[in-house]
């Protein structure tokens, strides 16, 4: 085709530079050129033709060319994104398998820390009420010792002094100020058991809101859940 193209410039070359007929458009060629150039398009002409063909002839195996190498380059894509999703979710299946067994091992040691919490509170609430009602007891006997041992005098002492008369006012002032002096000791020795018992109580109930705030975390606020009907008297922890 290249070689018809540069037949045709030649020829136009010479047409636009001939010399001109005076008073007419037409011109004088050289008309050996010009036949030689027209045999050159002559004998390109086919050639061309020829190759034209062959490209149509071959358009159809082309496309089908293409259209085989296009449905194979879809088919590769395909099957390497297959693979890939294939690869994706067998890394994702692993990786939630790895994220459930740490659950599991978390969620078991906090539960064993769970029930070391609360065995070691129940220990201590045992050992508190222990020490609260033997130091109980122990103040409740020294304070009947005590009642005891003046009534004791009082009687006594009245009894010595009944037989005078001047001195049996005294005797019954001085048996009422003892029997005041023991009812004020009585009282002053309970409240201080009853001062114990509180401060013990105290202690237990510190103790078992650590145990709560330990196992049900900082996000519970501290305190007790509802269900577990806190009744605030230390006695629920041993259930």
């Amino acid at each position: 085709m290249y070689r018809v193209f540069e037949s045709l410039d030649a020829l136009v070359t010479i047409v636009e530079e001939a010399r001109s007929v005076p008073m007419t458009s037409n011109c004088v060629v050289p008309r050996g050129d010009v036949l030689e150039l027209l045999d050159d398009v002559r004998e390109a002409i086919p050639g061309e033709m020829d190759d034209a063909q062959d490209v149509l002839d071959r358009r159809d195996d082309i496309v089908s060319e293409a259209e085989r190498e296009a449905e194979e380059t879809r088919t590769a894509a395909n099957s390497e994104a297959e693979e890939t999703l294939q690869n994706a979710r067998t890394e994702a299946e692993r990786l939630v398998a790895e994220a459930q067994e740490e659950a599991g091992r978390t969620l078991a040691e906090a539960r064993h820390e769970a029930e070391r919490a609360v065995a070691e509170g129940r220990r201590q609430y045992a050992e508190l009420t222990d020490r609260a009602r033997d130091e109980a007891e122990r103040m409740s006997h020294a304070g009947r010792a005590a009642h005891d041992r003046l009534i004791a005098d009082g009687q006594n002492e009245q009894t010595r002094l009944v037989s005078q008369t001047e001195v049996v006012r005294s005797a019954h002032a001085e048996a009422d100020r003892l029997r005041r002096e023991c009812d004020d000791y009585v009282d002053t020795t309970l409240g201080e058991l009853e001062t114990t018992l509180n401060n013990a109580l105290g202690v237990v109930g510190r103790g078992r809101s650590q145990i709560w705030r330990g196992q049900y975390g900082p996000n519970y606020g501290g305190g007790l859940p509802p269900e577990q009907g806190r009744t605030g008297t230390g006695m629920d922890l041993i259930d």
